[in-house]
C-alpha cells in the first residue's frame, strides 16, 4: 500500500492552534484550566498528537478518546453491526456518558475515514436503532451548550480512502483543507475571526429582516420554508472548521414542495446518490435515491427524521472549497460558481432560538415548531437558485441569487 501524505508539521501545528484557540470556546479559545475531550483515529495521529500538544500549551487538560480504524482486515464498526444482539445494538452507558458530559468544557472531533466504506451492507436499521439509543449523550451535551458550559468542533484529516472517493490526489485534498482553513496564511486564526465577523454582518441583515418563510426556485427546487417566530440565524464561531455556511431551524410544520440534491451524500457507510424529496405539511411524503435508497428510506423513518430541522445557504465569496469532497462537513460550505443550499432533515439546532434556549420548556419547543430527532442529515445541492424572503410587513425580496446574499 502507498505510504499516506503527510502535511508538514508546520500545518499541522497551525490547523491545532485553530481547533484550539479559535473553534472551541464560540471563536474564542480555550481557557487555561479547561477540559478537552479530544477524539481521533490511527490514521488521524498526526493531528490528533499537535491538538493535544496545543491543549497543554494552552494551560487545558485533555481527554483523549483514541480508537482503531476499520479498515479490511479488522472492521469492529462493521462486526459490531453484523453480529451485535438488539440489546448490545441498544445498549447506552448512561453513568460514564453522564460524567463525561459534566467534564468536560468542550469536545474537538478529528473526523478521518481511512475506508469510507467501512459499514456497507449493514442494515441501516440497526444504525438508527443505535443512535436512537444514544440520543440522550446529546441532549445532554446540548442543554450544556445551551447554558454557555460547553462547546464542541469538528475538523477533517485527510486520508486516501477519502480522497479517492472525491477522485482526488491526497495531495489535492490536502491542498483544500489547507486553503478551506486559511492554514496557507501566517496567521489562522486571525483569518478565521476576520471571516466570523464578516458571516455575523450578513447574520445580523437577516434577523433584522423578520423574514416569516422563504422561497426557493431553481432548476432542481421549487421549495417553501417556514423560518417560524422567535428564530435567529447563526453561522461561524467556529462549531465546524471550516464553516462559511449561515443558517437557521425553520418551523418543520411550513416545509412545503420538492427539492433535488446533486450532491451525494456520505452517511451510514455507503453513497447514497440522485436525492429527491417531497415535502407536504411539513412532512417528506416522497422519497428517492439513484443509489442506496433503501438507506434513505431507513434513514427518514426514524424517529421525526422525515422533517426538516436546518435550512443553510453558503455565500461562495466566503468559501475557499472549490472540489467536492466527499464529506459533509466541506461539501456544504462549498463556495465554487453557485455557492451551495442543504436542509438537514432531523433534529433542529434550538441555538437558533431568539432568546435562552437554557429556559424552554420542552412543550415549548414543540409549539414553536423545532423538530426533536436522533437523526441530523445534511444534503447538498450547488445547483443555481434564487431564495425570495417574504418579510412580516408583507414585502418580499430577494435575499440570495448566483451563489450570494443579495442584502
Amino acid at each position: 500500500m502507498k505510504k499516506p501524505y503527510l502535511p508538514p508539521k508546520k500545518i499541522l501545528e497551525k490547523y491545532a492552534d485553530v481547533l484550539v484557540n479559535f473553534a472551541c470556546g464560540g471563536g474564542k479559545g480555550i481557557k487555561k484550566g479547561d477540559v478537552v475531550m479530544i477524539y481521533g483515529s490511527e490514521v488521524s495521529k498526526p493531528l490528533y498528537v499537535e491538538v493535544i500538544r496545543a491543549v497543554r500549551k494552552a494551560g487545558g487538560n485533555v481527554i483523549g478518546k483514541y480508537s482503531p480504524d476499520d479498515e479490511p482486515g479488522i472492521n469492529l464498526g462493521k462486526e459490531f453491526f453484523e453480529k451485535a444482539t438488539e440489546d448490545q445494538v441498544k445498549f447506552f452507558p448512561a453513568k460514564l456518558m453522564r460524567g463525561q458530559v459534566d467534564e468536560v468544557d468542550h469536545a474537538i472531533h478529528i473526523y478521518a475515514k481511512a475506508n469510507p466504506h467501512a459499514l456497507k451492507g449493514v442494515d441501516p436499521g440497526k444504525i438508527m436503532m443505535q443512535g436512537e439509543a444514544w440520543k440522550p449523550v446529546r441532549e445532554w451535551m446540548q442543554d450544556k451548550e445551551h447554558k454557555g458550559k460547553f462547546t464542541w468542533t469538528i475538523g477533517l484529516y485527510g486520508t486516501q480512502g477519502m480522497a479517492k472517493e472525491a477522485k482526488l490526489s491526497e495531495k489535492a485534498y490536502w491542498d483544500q483543507i489547507i486553503k478551506a482553513c486559511f492554514l496557507d496564511k501566517s496567521n489562522p486564526v486571525a483569518e478565521w475571526r476576520k471571516i466570523s465577523r464578516q458571516i455575523d454582518t450578513y447574520k445580523s441583515k437577516l434577523d433584522k429582516l423578520k423574514i416569516e418563510k422563504v422561497h426557493i426556485e431553481g432548476p432542481d427546487v421549487n421549495l417553501w420554508i417556514k423560518i417560524g417566530e422567535k428564530r435567529v440565524w447563526k453561522g461561524g464561531g467556529g462549531a465546524n472548521i471550516p464553516s462559511f455556511e449561515i443558517f437557521t431551524s425553520p418551523d418543520w410544520r411550513g416545509t412545503e414542495g420538492w427539492i433535488r440534491f446533486n450532491q451525494p451524500l456520505y452517511a451510514y457507510g455507503c453513497l447514497i446518490d440522485g436525492i429527491e424529496l417531497e415535502f407536504k405539511n411539513g412532512k417528506v411524503v416522497k422519497s428517492k435515491a439513484n443509489k442506496n435508497e433503501k438507506v434513505l428510506k431507513a434513514m427518514i423513518a426514524a424517529p421525526n427524521a422525515n422533517k426538516v430541522g436546518e435550512y443553510s445557504l453558503t455565500d461562495k465569496r466566503f468559501s475557499k472549497i472549490t472540489k467536492f469532497m466527499a464529506n459533509t462537513l466541506y461539501d456544504e460550505n462549498v463556495g465554487g460558481q453557485n455557492g451551495n443550499t442543504h436542509i438537514a432533515i432531523g433534529s433542529s439546532y434550538r441555538d437558533c432560538f431568539e432568546g435562552d434556549p437554557s429556559k424552554v420548556s420542552k412543550k415549548e419547543w414543540t409549539r414553536l415548531g423545532y423538530n426533536d430527532s436522533s437523526v441530523h442529515t445534511d444534503i447538498i445541492s450547488t445547483s443555481p437558485r434564487t431564495v425570495t424572503a417574504y418579510l412580516s410587513n408583507g414585502k418580499k425580496k430577494v435575499i440570495y441569487k448566483n451563489g450570494q446574499f443579495t442584502l
